[in-house]
């Protein structure tokens, strides 16, 4: 089957051939005509697999027709991250090139002033992320009472990672007879419980099993130990080994650790690059872009590069730690093999990931096969690492030194140490001998043990006897007579007679 007869428009069908693309992927096949006849659709495919264009195709289709009136969008498309957001965007203005349609990108990191000026202007496609939507309809400078359809990307994601109460919230605001699509790698059931509270009756098309692998992808675990150094060495022992490598993609679970390994490939000689949620939009979007135009043949980034990014020429996936998230592992290798491409996934594996690797081989259904020995195979002192009994060894080393003696103890020095202890033995012989205490302590009156400061040698001061000092206050328990307050005393001043103004007159 052709684009043509999908049902599309004579200028999309132009746009697509321009684009160098003439059979649609069995996604791109289902969703077209169901989008068009203008039902709600939740699809599931593979990463990789054109389910943007499953979308957007019908959409500049049907917007052919109408046209968009200031500050109220005729569609939204909401996405989990900016680069996903950006990258929708360049899918419109490359299929809607024979279209005058206005596209407007509502995302963070990016000023206001631009983003209003088009919204002003009238937008008939929003591309936004939930908060940056949010936050400019409570400006008042958007209102969503024009918008025919609703898209959710990456809906799993949307849905599962905190963005529940911000799309209600969205939902809301749109008109009930708007036309809702979702599309997602993954859809568990779960979720799935979730998307049927946006979705009216909708078309569920399921071309692969959800959470399926691409065959196209050649996954490998390989065994490490559990410290970072020992997972550096064998992720670098893997990029220099590697056959037909012409980029990779490294992924890392927490943001610190991708400049961990940034930093450490960078100081080995390697092309890389980094990207990470806490990046400033500019330099996500520059350091996307060198590693698309080849300028970077390594990338390490978090899970912010997992979702749906499209860059077709990813080699090689290296997952430097195993997803908490088993469905995040089938989204990270998704960014190699894509389009009918053959790619490579390899996975690190310590013994504290055997739990989060079941949990992977149970979602997708395969038994991923291990490059070399697996981690039960390796030498317990390989696979605990020698670093951390160094480190519990000094660890156990810097408590044993506190308790001989705090740190001012030991910057004093075993000569100022000699002098005090000098001090307070001459202090102990002036004093009586039954008053006599170690460390300078001598007993008082009411029994209790008090500290005595220790005088230095270089001051001119006599030694202080038990006798010189007035007896300590005794406790307010042990006083026998009731305290004296206002009850049993009033003051003279209080007694005298009140006059006013007539009587002195």
């Amino acid at each position: 089957m052709s684009f043509a007869n999908l049902g599309l428009s004579d200028k999309v069908l132009a746009a697509v051939e321009a684009a160098g693309y003439t059979t649609p992927t069995p996604i791109q096949e289902q969703a077209i005509p169901v989008v068009l006849d203008f039902k709600d659709v939740c699809g599931i495919a593979q990463t990789g697999t054109g389910k943007t264009a499953a979308f957007v195709l019908p959409m500049l289709t049907r917007l052919e027709n109408g046209r968009a009136r200031a500050r109220m969008p005729r569609t939204l498309i909401l996405e989990p991250t900016r680069e996903l957001a950006a990258q929708v965007e360049e899918n419109f203005v490359k299929y809607g090139i024979n279209h005058k349609l206005n596209v407007a990108l509502l995302i963070g990191g990016v000023s206001f002033e631009e983003q209003l000026k088009k919204l002003d202007r009238g937008v008939d496609v929003l591309i936004a992320t939930p908060g940056r939507l949010l936050d400019l309809f409570g400006r008042g400078r958007l209102l969503m009472s024009g918008v025919e359809i609703l898209v959710i990307d990456e809906a799993d994601r949307m849905l599962d990672m905190g963005f529940i109460p911000d799309i209600e919230k969205i939902c809301k605001l749109i008109p009930p007879s708007r036309q809702t699509m979702m599309f997602s790698a993954t859809m568990p059931p779960e979720i799935q419980r979730l998307a049927d509270l946006f979705l009216r009756n909708p078309v569920r098309i399921e071309v692969a099993k959800p959470a399926s692998t691409a065959k196209t992808v050649t996954q490998n675990l390989i065994a490490s130990g559990r410290e970072p150094q020992d997972k550096r060495d064998v992720l670098r022992r893997l990029i220099r080994s590697a056959e037909d490598l012409k980029n990779g993609i490294i992924f890392c679970n927490r943001k610190r650790d991708v400049q961990v390994v940034y930093r450490s490939l960078e100081k080995h000689g390697f092309s890389v690059g980094a990207l990470h949620g806490d990046m400033e939009q500019r330099a996500r979007m520059a350091m996307l872009d060198g590693f698309r135009g080849n300028k970077l043949t390594l990338l390490v980034a978090s899970d912010v590069a997992a979702r749906g990014l499209d860059i077709p020429d990813v080699s090689h996936v290296y997952n430097y730690d195993v997803p908490v998230h088993s469905e995040d592992y089938v989204h990270r290798i998704g960014r190699t093999g894509r389009a009918g491409r053959s790619g490579v996934a390899v996975t690190i594996v310590t013994d504290l990931d055997l739990k989060h690797l079941a949990a992977i081989e149970k979602l997708t259904g395969d038994k991923i096969p291990w490059m070399g020995p697996t981690v039960s195979e390796l030498p317990e002192e390989e696979r605990v690492g020698s670093g951390r009994r160094e480190g519990r060894e000094g660890r156990e080393g810097r408590e044993r030194g506190g308790r001989r003696g705090t740190p001012s103890d030991r910057r004093r020095g075993p000569a100022r140490e000699g002098r005090g202890e000098a001090a307070a033995a001459a202090a102990a012989v002036e004093a009586p001998t039954g008053e006599r205490k170690r460390g300078g302590e001598r007993d008082r009156p009411d029994g209790r043990r008090s500290r005595e400061r220790t005088p230095r040698p270089s001051e001119d001061l006599a030694p202080i006897r038990a006798g010189d000092r007035p007896p300590p206050r005794p406790r307010r328990e042990e006083v026998d007579e009731a305290p004296v307050g206002l009850g049993d005393h009033v003051p003279a001043f209080l007694l005298r007679p009140v006059r006013n103004a007539k009587q002195s007159d």
